[in-house]
């Protein structure tokens, strides 16, 4: 593999087109590929194959490899994950990116799966539920299946999502012949190594912004001093310090959290960070740990899993699976598939979900579905 630098990270997303197999930007920089050198095989171990591929390009001669794609909800799905041929990097987009002209979408065809009542009545269920004691949260989500009468300009839709949300984490898998690109832009990093640091930057609690700039503000303090988002939060946050605790040392667990906001919802986060006691302990093996946090399953993850297969009439696939890459070192970015859609040729499936706890409000929860929509809507043009 060949690593090229670049000066300027606008123009690898300028040039990106569907024939690339990745590209992913975040606040540390951005990197595209070329080529297929190796697909990562679906062992059951995917850190132990992971780390079997790189040793491999290593001894046909490439210096740096990298391993990147993506990694299904469930678990025991396959990963669609490869070396390339070729990456480029460069440094992080630039904090304002002039969005590109015309939608990435002709006139379209909607339908919810499920439909909203239908989703709501879920949440109902499940609160029922938890006020029982049988739960303490599970994240229930719902699909928008869009049909355009035109191919969808993929490029155009990435170069669109990451104008409007450039500091975020944008991103572009192909998922194999037939199969559709994964596109998205999640506000969420599951977890990063660069050498002993380890972060994480969990996520619960969200509303949607207002364009009224008064009601906005008004918007983020209600949500900051929320007592059912605040628990929700803890509940996430309590997860993942306890996951990380086997693996990490001098973990910093910050107190409260504090707002993150997108150009369409306002959100509770916390920012953890440690030093990885074993230097061999990958990033992916450390995501691994942590997959599926509360913040996209919930908790007892069996009971939450068991309500979402009851719950949700589809396959989650890649939706609240990983997004990232991983390098010969260990070192690596992985992000939560939020914000996102499989698009291919002039269909596109649309996924949004939201954190349900006992007292939750299934018209509300309903209300931040639609607005989470609104990322890959905007980003189409619609």
């Amino acid at each position: 593999m060949t690593t090229v630098q670049h000066d300027a990270s606008a123009d690898l997303l300028a040039r990106y087109d569907p024939a690339t197999p990745f590209f992913f930007a975040s606040p540390r920089g951005t990197l595209a590929t070329e080529g297929e050198f190796f697909t990562v095989p679906d062992s059951g171990d995917v850190p132990a194959s992971i780390r079997g591929v790189l040793d491999l390009a290593r001894t046909d001669g490439q210096a740096d490899p990298i391993v990147c794609g993506a990694l299904p909800f469930d678990r025991s799905g396959p990963p669609r994950l490869t070396v390339p041929v070729r990456t480029h990097r460069a440094g992080p987009l630039p904090t304002r990116l002039a969005p590109p002209a015309g939608p990435a979408a002709g006139p379209v065809r909607r339908a919810e799966v499920p439909s909203g009542a239908a989703y709501a009545d879920g949440v109902r269920r499940a609160v029922a539920r938890m006020r029982a004691g049988e739960l303490d949260k599970v994240v229930l989500a719902r699909a928008l299946d869009v049909t355009t009468d035109a191919p969808i300009d993929i490029g155009l839709l990435l170069r669109r999502l990451a104008a409007r949300d450039p500091t975020g984490y944008t991103f572009a898998a192909g998922l194999g012949e037939g199969a559709g690109t994964l596109v998205g832009s999640s506000p969420e990093l599951l977890l990063s190594r660069h050498g002993a640091l380890v972060t994480t930057n969990p996520l619960a609690g969200s509303i949607a912004r207002s364009a009224d700039p008064a009601e906005d503000s008004a918007r983020a303090h209600a949500l900051l001093g929320s007592p059912k988002d605040r628990r929700e939060h803890a509940l996430v946050i309590d997860a993942v310090a306890e996951a990380l605790r086997p693996y990490c040392d001098d973990l910093d667990v910050p107190a409260g959290p504090c707002l993150i906001r997108t150009a369409a919802m306002w959100h509770l986060s916390t920012v953890i960070t440690g030093r990885v006691k074993d230097p061999s302990i990958s990033s992916l093996t450390l995501a691994a740990a942590l997959h599926p946090t509360p913040a996209v399953c919930g908790t007892p993850t069996p009971d939450a899993r068991a309500a979402i297969a009851e719950y949700e009439p589809f396959d989650r696939g890649f939706y609240t699976g990983l997004v990232g890459w991983e390098d010969a070192r260990g070192d690596g970015e992985w992000v939560l598939v939020l914000r996102c859609a499989v698009a291919e040729g002039r269909t596109a499936r649309l996924y949004a979900g939201a954190g349900v706890v006992a007292d939750s409000d299934p018209h509300a929860e309903l209300a931040e579905t639609t607005a989470k929509f609104r990322t890959m809507l905007t980003g189409l043009g619609l």
